[in-house]
């Protein structure tokens, strides 16, 4: 029952099954990011995009990043699973400051249900409101040669527009929701990972040509390569890492019997809010470049040229945004008062702490630092592309949030299928190099 490896998932049944149905389904949103929107020059579409990238980044393209490349093509599938992920993060914030949704999210299952079924509403809504807006963009787009990118504009071309997009978001929330009930993994984030991965074979095929035109020497491709390594290691690092706090449970006597008296650990995480800053800083960054690209006001092209990767002011707000929202989303998503109560509840303490206020405040502190370590690590993570390509032109992106969802996407499954394996008294997926939580 021991062989270890790679092996042991195809001799358990129901792994098996689950892994083949995941794959099925992310083949069939493959499918569909090729499948175009009616009424689209798919020719005048691509020299847009091409004049598009040649001006710098936009909040388009870091889109298109997640779609694995359907916006820049105007398929099916072009609004991607965003609207589900923005819907998702509104109802996270709401349940704050709305009593309603507070009550839900405390009543268990129930409750989980009844926020997932608004969050299903709150996706078609956004999704309807984005494909209107991409419908009514893109009848403005021409091709450098002044071909328009929409054949027949209209009322007919946007509702039919709108009806794809909302259709295709639905579907492909619908996939994400049958793969994390009946493959392995979490949906979404597997097809969020499909996307991003999808653009790897060409970035190989367009680096190995580089090497054998000389643009790039095969030293400093070495250099670089070790170097990615070395940073998907860190980022495995910093993602699995906690900060554990001792919980002790007083003993307490249950009819006849002494309960309690265990000792466990309360884990933090050190980057608490995950991919959350890197994506709402570089939204808000690249969004007067995108605006400036429709529009000829002259102060609005000089702001969006001093927001360029690479330029200090760039690099400043990116910071401070990732530091804003590292530290907002942290706080919305992890109550220190709620944990300290449900520890005095059970007859848990912290040792050297008294329950109550003492222990939330000891407990926030401790938070409070690691997401300041936890926002120096998303910083750099998120500025390191851009100086990948100025110094080292790497010709494709590399780090960032992609970066972030790709491994943190991957450690997640490892571990499910991982669990799966050792319920059935097999070794892990990794045997020795097993991922673990890390203590800091």
């Amino acid at each position: 029952m021991r062989e270890g490896g790679i092996g042991n998932i195809f001799q358990v049944p129901e792994l098996k099954k689950r892994i083949l149905f995941t794959l099925a389904l992310l083949a069939v949103y493959r499918i569909g990011v090729h499948v175009p929107i009616p009424g689209i020059d798919s020719v005048a579409l691509k020299a847009f995009f091409n004049e598009l990238r040649g001006q710098g980044g936009t909040i388009m393209q870091f889109f298109d990043l997640f779609t694995g490349g359907a916006l820049s093509q105007m398929t099916i599938f072009a609004l991607g699973i965003m609207p589900y992920i923005s819907s998702s993060i509104i109802l996270e914030l709401l349940t704050v400051v709305v009593p309603h949704l507070e009550r839900l999210k405390k009543e268990g299952e129930a409750g989980r249900k009844k926020i997932n079924q608004y969050t299903r509403y709150g996706t078609v809504l956004l999704s309807t409101v984005q494909g209107f807006g991409i419908a009514m963009g893109i009848q403005q787009m021409r091709a450098p040669t002044g071909a328009h990118v929409v054949l027949e504009s209209g009322y007919p071309f946007i509702l039919m527009t709108v009806l794809t997009l909302v259709a295709g978001t639905s579907f492909i929330m619908w996939l994400g929701e049958q793969i994390t009930e009946r493959g392995i993994g979490n949906g979404i984030s597997l097809i969020i990972f499909a996307g991003i991965v999808a653009g790897l074979p060409s970035a190989i095929i367009n680096s190995l040509r580089l090497m054998t035109t000389g643009e790039i020497l095969p030293f400093i491709m070495i250099l670089l390569v070790v170097g990615m390594i070395g940073v998907v290691g860190l980022v495995v690092w910093f993602e699995t890492a906690q900060r554990r706090l001792r919980v002790q449970y007083a003993k307490r006597m249950v009819g006849r019997k002494m309960a309690g008296g265990q000792e466990t650990h309360l884990p933090l995480k050190v980057n608490t809010s995950g991919v959350i800053p890197p994506i709402f800083a570089s939204s808000l960054i690249l969004f007067p470049a995108t605006i400036a690209q429709f529009s000829s006001i002259p102060w609005l092209t000089t702001v969006s040229g001093m927001l360029a990767p690479g330029n200090w002011l760039y690099i400043l707000l990116t910071v401070s945004f990732i530091f804003f929202f590292a530290y907002f989303y942290t706080s919305i998503i992890f109550n220190p008062m709620d944990v300290a109560d449900n520890l005095r509840k059970y007859g848990g303490f912290i040792p050297g702490r008294r329950p109550g206020r003492p222990t939330a405040d000891f407990i926030d502190r401790t938070l409070t630092r690691l997401t300041f370590i936890g926002a120096i690590y998303l910083s750099v993570l998120v500025i390191l592309p851009t100086y990948l390509i100025q110094w080292f032109n790497v010709p494709f992106f590399f780090g960032g949030t992609a970066l972030l969802i790709v491994v943190g996407v991957a450690v997640d499954t490892q571990r499910q299928i991982e669990s799966h394996l050792v319920m059935r008294n097999y070794e892990g997926f990794l045997r020795k190099s097993r991922v673990r939580r890390r203590a800091v």
